[in-house]
């Protein structure tokens, strides 16, 4: 590692912009990553400047510094979701100058009633599970900690005037009284352990050590690969895929039931004040479109948006898995998956698009990403629609001959069932591992549309009456 002290500026320069140009080239590799720079620490300690200059030692199109105002947390939100735009795709380096770590530090802070220490710890645990998550999707994550001594500090506010002094009130802090001083210190020594501590007097070894650290990571750090499959046992077949209900609905009860219950549907959803999202995987033709369609029947277009998920495109697949979910389930109103996250751990297993460590590895990232939607004011429904194999054949060949239903059908269809027990395998090895008490999986196997559609609706019904909220 260069040593700070005398490290040449210019060859510091060059050296980070052939590290900078070799990171980006690995993207679309198995050494692909990105980079976030996660930036905090106590003001006038010289991070502004240090970004700064990184900028003007680096290739400045291709570094983006994000800096926001920290925002309260709460439970509106998960503490990510306002920085999923920021999170950087494969190639990309982002620094995030105000981060959930600011965030944290602000809420703690501000509170008439301060956290006690297991809610400030859980929610450094939860942050940390999230970073280990995008590390094992490719996104790197580095976190600096710029530090000043109470007596450094108080020289460095001398030689500001009044007004700067103002804007330096970061984590609404009055730097200038010791008390609180010394409370950012003892919060941030609850999650810094594994930061990079950046304490210097002289400003330009100061920005030179800030910028070798990430000079190191990008020549080395980053193109390491450590990932482990998961020790994995496979789940025993459920019963419910294998033993599906025949039995059909009088037309005249199902219409009676049906006009009932999306009534009731729609003034629950509607009426809710939590976020609400609604999630549909399943065998093929099990009918999860007509489905959709009964929910949202008495609902206006103004307060749902439907997301028919199929095949990630380029620019997502250089994001985390989950990226792409992250950013649809930010929405006021009513959110409903035609396919879902649940992709990996179904398709992408089976059709081997994802590796065994990638698939395995999922469960656990899925289960967070949804204990955290339910934590934060999210009511999450997830169903399987379940039919048997003839019936699936039948349901296609009526579609081959249905002119405004042929777009529904594809080749790949037809071969997919040559993998249907393999399907059924990865949805009983779901169920085992992501059926949990925060959200439970509604699994409807039945050959009748009728009594789907309506045990679609009673499902929903149950669960915004009944509500869960994590352990």
């Amino acid at each position: 590692m260069m040593n700070p002290m005398k490290v040449n500026e210019d060859e510091l320069s060059l050296a980070l912009i052939e590290a900078q140009y070799a990171f980006k080239k690995a993207r679309g590799t198995r050494n692909g990553k990105s980079l976030l720079i996660l930036v905090s620490g106590v003001e006038l300690a010289g991070k502004g400047e240090a970004v700064k200059q990184l900028r003007e030692w680096m290739d400045p199109r291709y570094l983006r510094v994000k800096a926001d105002t920290p925002h309260l947390l709460n439970h509106e939100q998960p503490f990510w979701q306002p920085y999923t735009s920021s999170i950087p795709r494969e190639g990309q380096i982002v620094v995030l100058f105000g981060n959930w770590y600011s965030d944290l530090l602000t809420t703690a802070m501000h509170i008439n009633h301060p956290f006690d220490e297991s809610t400030f710890d859980g929610y450094v645990q939860q942050m940390q599970a999230f970073e280990e998550d995008l590390k094992n999707n490719a996104v790197d994550v580095m976190k600096f900690w710029f530090d000043a001594s109470w007596s450094n500090l108080q020289k460095r506010l001398k030689h500001i005037d009044l007004s700067e002094k103002l804007l330096h009130r970061l984590h609404g802090v009055d730097w200038q009284k010791k008390k609180q001083y010394e409370s950012v210190q003892q919060l941030r020594q609850r999650f810094t352990q594994d930061w990079i501590v950046i304490d210097e007097e002289d400003e330009a070894v100061r920005s030179r050590k800030f910028a070798v650290h990430i000079l190191k990571h990008l020549k080395h750090d980053a193109l390491s690969w450590t990932g482990n499959a998961e020790l994995w046992t496979q789940s025993a077949l459920n019963e419910k895929l294998t033993h599906v209900e025949q039995k059909t609905l009088d037309h005249t009860l199902y219409k009676k039931r049906l006009k009932k219950l999306t009534k009731q549907v729609a003034h629950l959803l509607r009426e809710d004040q939590r976020r609400i999202v609604i999630m549909f995987e399943g065998m093929d033709a099990a009918g999860k479109g007509g489905a959709i369609k009964r929910i949202v029947k008495k609902l206006d277009p103004r307060e749902y948006e439907i997301h028919a998920i199929s095949a990630p495109e380029e620019y997502e697949l250089r994001h985390p898995y989950l990226w792409r979910f992250w950013t649809k389930t930010n929405q006021d109103k009513i959110t409903i998956f035609d396919r879902s996250w649940y992709g990996r751990v179904l398709v992408e297993r089976v059709e081997k698009l994802a590796d065994d460590i990638a698939w395995q590895r999922a469960y656990g990232e899925i289960n967070r990403f949804e204990h955290d939607l339910v934590s934060d004011n999210t009511v999450l429904i997830k169903f399987w629609l379940s039919i048997d194999k003839d019936e699936q054949e039948k349901r296609f060949k009526a579609r081959e001959n249905t002119p405004h239903k042929r777009f529904k059908i594809t080749d790949e269809d037809w071969r997919n069932r040559e993998k249907w027990d393999d399907y059924l395998q990865a949805a009983s090895d779901m169920f085992a591992n992501t059926d949990t008490a925060f959200a439970p999986w509604h699994i409807i196997s039945t050959d009748d549309k009728r009594h789907a559609r309506l045990q679609v609706l009673e499902a929903i019904v149950q669960q915004m009456k009944v509500g869960y909220s994590p352990s």
